[in-house]
């Protein structure tokens, strides 16, 4: 019987056919895999650039809603929440883990605000020397740590009268000397700037060295941001009605009874969870401290009015200068550590 393949045709199918190469399976092959990479590469490009659109896009709109915020506050916020959440985490550590840190970074902080303010003051003419004014400062904090209520009070005294005796030497220096009126105004400018910065900066150090007192400092540095935070919101969701036009021109009503509400539940929790007192405790904390920090605003605010400054500094991207970080909480120190002693026994 004969085979059913056509003539010149090998029944041998591992045998190529007539006029086809060996090797075109492998070079299909090839071909395929390269399509198909130039395909997925294709596919990886075009998914890239839509993502990078919508990257320029949300970044173009975040821009845009930031520098209306800008424009209507002042502020950088992208900076101010980034260095507002470094300098809390540096700060929470400071308190919970090793209070001398805490007194460190205090003086710094001090130093640099002091010369902030007198720096400012320089501008109107008023002349303090800058060498006393800084010792003085920042001797203040680690005397409120490590020294007793006498010792320490010694120190603010001590300080005060470094800077007033350092100024009147300099009247006998020719290019420094002047009248009697611009020595007095320089005096009472240097004095200023001990009691405003350093020594209401020292209630906070004093606070730390109480039994549980980092726990307060905490409570009244948190409920203080909770005010600023509170206020900002408020204010730019529903701020019509001015509080100080004059003085702070950005401060609504709006804003001030937002503040007060966070103020109050965050005194409320913070008594509660943190404080181990009665719950009214917290609601008298965040009233007053409401109260202290709005003033301390209100109070930088003028000084800087008066000055004709709109920030102390540049020194913090989105903040200013430190002053104008300090501004809320330094008259909020000393009314956290009257709250701590009237109350702080309270807790269970």
């Amino acid at each position: 019987m004969e085979d059913d393949v056509a003539p010149g045709r090998s029944s041998d199918p591992s045998q190529p056919e007539p006029g086809r190469s060996g090797k075109s399976g492998p070079q299909e092959l090839r071909s395929q895999l390269k399509d198909r990479r130039a395909k997925f590469e294709r596919q990886v490009d075009a998914k890239r650039a839509d993502i990078e659109r919508q990257v320029q896009a949300t970044k173009a709109q975040f821009d845009a809603t930031n520098e209306r915020i800008e424009a209507r506050v002042g502020r950088n916020l992208v900076n101010a929440i980034l260095i507002g959440v470094a300098a809390g985490g540096i700060m929470l550590v400071s308190l919970i883990i090793f209070k001398v840190i805490f007194v460190v970074l205090a003086s710094a902080v001090v130093a640099f605000a002091t010369l902030e303010l007198r720096k400012a003051l320089e501008q109107t003419g008023r002349r303090v020397p800058a060498i006393p004014t800084v010792i003085s400062a920042v001797a203040m904090q680690p005397a409120a740590f490590f020294l007793h209520d006498v010792w320490r009070w010694s120190v603010v005294l001590l300080g005060i009268l470094l800077v007033i005796v350092w100024r009147v030497a300099e009247q006998a220096i020719a290019s420094k000397r002047t009248d009697l009126p611009t020595l007095v105004r320089d005096l009472a400018s240097g004095t200023f700037i001990q009691v405003y910065v350093p020594f209401l900066a020292s209630f906070a150090v004093f606070l730390v060295a109480q039994p549980e007192g980092e726990w307060w400092t905490l409570a009244f540095l948190i409920l203080v941001i909770c005010v600023d935070v509170g206020a900002y919101v408020s204010g730019l969701s529903f701020g019509k009605h001015k509080m100080a036009p004059v003085i702070s021109p950005n401060k609504t009503w709006e804003g001030f009874a937002g503040a007060g509400v966070v103020a109050v539940v965050a005194g409320v929790l913070l008594a509660i969870l943190m404080l181990g007192v009665p719950w009214w405790v917290g609601v008298l904390l965040g009233l007053l401290l409401l109260g202290s920090a709005t003033v301390g605003d209100l109070a930088e605010s003028l000084i800087k009015r008066d000055i004709g400054v709109k920030d102390m500094s540049s020194w913090l991207p989105g903040h200013g200068g430190f002053l104008d970080r300090l501004d809320s909480i330094l008259p909020s120190a000393v009314v956290a550590y009257v709250v701590y002693l009237l109350f702080g026994g309270l807790a269970v």
